[in-house]
């Protein structure tokens, strides 16, 4: 556990940091791509971008729905893991605002649940894209696998392009939130964090 003492550790702000600064290029990357048509570009953008998250920065989670379910199993204090969190939807809510001052249409930035289907059926198709995404972190993080950063790239890719047309495939709620606070369209919003407890350890906190 943390104590407070450790607020003033270097170590402590340097893992918020990244958590931040990690969400924004991830959220980023994601959302410039989205302004082209298809799904195909944000799911390749967002599976590249944590490839290379993974061996830069040394796999912060930049998912509220990972750091949630290192809360859930104790490999995290609840004040790394609120730190963390705010961290990351501070960094989605940046890179939303860029996003949308540099596009030209923000329609594109929000993730909606399809016409295809119900909330429910978005919501079924996100806890399975964010399951498969937290099992390949949990198995990268157990096994130190030099490959990580592929297979974390090809989860995040995968669970986009299975979801994304139920759900959008955010498997990240701050990427979710970030343009919703920005643009203030929220419907079934709601979806994007419903999936955000799943009880698997993914990675060492703020290592």
């Amino acid at each position: 556990p943390l104590s407070p003492q450790e607020l003033c550790s270097g170590h402590f702000w340097r893992g918020v940091l990244a958590e931040l600064a990690a969400t924004l290029i991830f959220v980023g990357v994601v959302l410039g791509a989205s302004s082209a048509p298809g799904p195909l570009a944000p799911a390749l953008a967002g599976g590249l971008v944590a490839g290379g998250l993974v061996c830069t920065l040394g796999g912060p989670q930049a998912n509220p729905a990972l750091t949630l379910a290192l809360l859930c199993t104790r490999k995290l204090s609840a004040l790394r893991g609120a730190a963390g969190v705010l961290a990351q939807c501070a960094g989605a809510t940046l890179a939303s605002a860029a996003a949308r001052a540099a596009l030209p249409d923000d329609t594109g930035l929000v993730t909606r649940v399809s016409a295809v289907g119900t909330a429910g059926t978005a919501l079924a198709w996100e806890m399975f894209a964010t399951f498969q995404l937290a099992l390949a972190a949990f198995a990268a993080a157990e096994h130190a696998a030099p490959q990580a950063g592929l297979a974390l790239g090809s989860a995040v890719a995968a669970g986009a392009l299975a979801a994304g047309p139920f759900s959008g495939g955010s498997m990240n709620p701050a990427r979710s939130l970030g343009p919703a606070i920005v643009t203030g369209v929220w419907d079934d919003h709601w979806v994007s964090w419903g999936h955000a407890e799943s009880p698997i350890r993914v990675g060492p906190p703020y290592g």
